[in-house]
């Protein structure tokens, strides 16, 4: 019975000569992200600008422009509803009231009795200025501890060039990520906070793969050159980048298409660092090794030890 391959066991595909164009390309779009977010920003959620958050579930069907119109009389300034879940529940996010955490509160009574007792709320939140600062703050200093702990951990366990091409690699799938959602204004909050983390994770993992086959093949291969060793290495492990990858894409997949409006944004962010992030594993951190002269310490021999042949 013949078994089915993913790919061909010979397959050889010359990445390293396509590295200068994919590094500009890349370079490019980490410029890009950077401007859209100083043009344009991150459309915040309440976790950053504060606010208000009402869950209601209503009787029937959901009628978000009827609601729409019944808050909007109330002038509170920027209002977003949503569907999520079932077609009867609602999220309202209220932008922060001028008068502090008072005025928050005031703001959901008003809420109530526009709205009356035909809804059921299931979720009230308050977030103050001084709160969403702090959350802003701590989940910046969060992922820029999560990379910088990559770089100590790379360059103990390999050499410093795979530190620096490792959070190159990270710095440039979370700049990305940054501009997709300049330029989708998808909701910024908490959630992708830690769907961020979790990519430097998964992105780290497959970077470490594709670094430990070519340090193996740096040992056993000392009269290829650089270019060739990383070529042969990614070859090697492009079936199980690919598989791994694909195979993580179908969950996210069905996540994102049953797992309701709350979870979208967790789940689309998911989705754009796996893409992502197996694109740089392949051409943005291996590709460093070579501009950065990778090489590997051997260990010191005893005098008279005879070399093993290559």
């Amino acid at each position: 019975m013949t078994r089915f391959r993913f790919l061909p066991d010979d397959t050889n595909i010359g990445f390293m000569q396509y590295a200068k164009i994919a590094g500009m390309i890349s370079a490019v779009m980490c410029v890009a992200s950077v401007v859209l977010f100083f043009a344009i920003g991150l459309n915040l959620g309440i976790d950053f600008k504060g606010g208000t958050l009402v869950e209601i579930r209503t009787e029937q069907k959901a009628d978000i422009g009827s609601l729409r119109s019944k808050i909007s009389t109330l002038k509170l300034g920027d209002v977003e509803l949503q569907s999520f879940g079932s077609d009867r529940d609602v999220l309202i996010r209220i932008e922060t009231q001028e008068g502090g955490e008072k005025q928050q509160r005031k703001a959901i009574e008003r809420i109530r009795t526009v709205l009356g007792d035909t809804v059921e709320y299931r979720r009230v939140e308050v977030v103050g200025p001084k709160v969403s600062g702090e959350l802003a703050r701590e989940g910046t200093i969060a992922v820029i501890v999560a990379i910088l702990a990559v770089m100590v951990y790379i360059w103990f366990r390999f050499e410093w060039q795979f530190a620096i091409g490792a959070v190159l690699s990270l710095s440039h799938d979370v700049l990305l990520t940054i501009g997709i959602f300049a330029i989708l204004q998808i909701g910024f909050g908490l959630p992708i906070i830690a769907a961020i983390l979790t990519i430097v994770g998964y992105s780290l993992n497959d970077t470490v793969v594709v670094y430990d086959r070519v340090r193996e093949n740096l040992r056993k291969f000392k009269k290829k050159s650089l270019h060739e060793v990383i070529d042969m290495s990614l070859n090697q492990m492009l079936r199980r980048t690919i598989l791994t990858s694909v195979s993580t894409l179908l969950a996210l997949g069905a996540l994102y298409s049953f797992g309701g409006e709350v979870l979208r944004g967790f789940t689309f962010t998911m989705i754009w660092g796996v893409v992502v992030g197996t694109y740089s594993s392949i051409f943005i951190a291996a590709p460093l090794l070579l501009f950065t002269g990778a090489r590997i310490s051997e260990p010191v021999k005893p005098e008279g030890e005879a070399e093993e042949p290559v």
